[in-house]
């Protein structure tokens, strides 16, 4: 199974794992204020929870990261580590404004 141990498949799954990470839980989010189990967002609001969104789509990459840790499969988990980098210095170039340090 050596052939799965590719920088590129890693590279394709970092890439492509935070987008639909992305998609389900903002899916999850509108279900829940569909059933008004969480509140509906204001306007100034929508900063703080599409911060969250984007945060934790960028965390589901932790799960084939994992999965290839398990498997040994270093170099798909190099591939998975360079999407990741560019996708949290999005984040905090784009939320830099509102992070605070203390």
């Amino acid at each position: 199974m050596e052939d799965k141990d590719s920088i590129i498949i890693g590279l394709a799954l970092g890439a492509i794992v935070p987008v639909v990470g992305y998609m389900a839980i903002d899916f999850i989010f509108n279900l829940l204020v569909d059933f008004e189990l969480m509140s509906y967002v204001r306007p100034g609001m929508d900063t703080r929870r599409a911060r969250t969104i984007l945060l934790l789509a960028i965390c589901c990459n932790l799960i084939p990261f994992n999965i290839s840790r398990k498997r040994k499969w270093d170099d798909t988990m190099r591939g998975i580590i360079f999407p990741t980098i560019i996708y949290v210095g999005f984040w905090v170039y784009t939320f830099r404004h509102q992070l605070t340090l203390f």
